[in-house]
């Protein structure tokens, strides 16, 4: 004999599901993107400003090509440093994504720069090569 449904089990389910509705969003919030920058040949980063951000190639627009990023100030005696940010709600896969490194001394003089494809999930390794002119 089957029991009729009272008020608990529907004020239950009508929880179950406000909680899933909140969690939706929530869940898909922007990722954790990961990595650590070296220098070329192993040798310590040099003292400076390193800016590490998300670039898409194929967008042609440069207000609108970096997606997001982050900078660390370098004491020019470390040879790796680890970085984190959070990559924007809306990101799309691409191939076209990169994770872009650029140190700068404090005059905004190019020092080195490094790019890797973006891969989501495991630390993206970026090796920053010494800027010739």
């Amino acid at each position: 004999m089957k029991r009729p449904t009272d008020s608990r089990t529907l004020w239950m389910a009508a929880g179950v599901a406000a909680v899933a509705a909140a969690a939706g969003p929530a869940a898909a919030q922007s990722q954790e993107i990961r990595g650590a920058v070296t220098f070329e040949g192993g040798a310590a980063i040099p003292q400076g400003q390193l800016e590490i951000y998300l670039e898409d190639r194929s967008i042609r627009d440069e207000a609108r090509r970096r997606a997001a990023g982050t900078r660390i100030q370098t004491d020019g005696t470390s040879r790796t440093l680890a970085f984190s940010f959070s990559a924007p709600a809306n990101l799309a896969p691409s191939p076209t994504l990169q994770i872009v490194a650029r140190l700068e001394r404090a005059d905004g003089w190019l020092l080195a720069r490094g790019s890797a494809p973006f891969t989501a999930g495991p630390p993206v390794p970026v090796t920053l090569n010494a800027a010739t002119y």
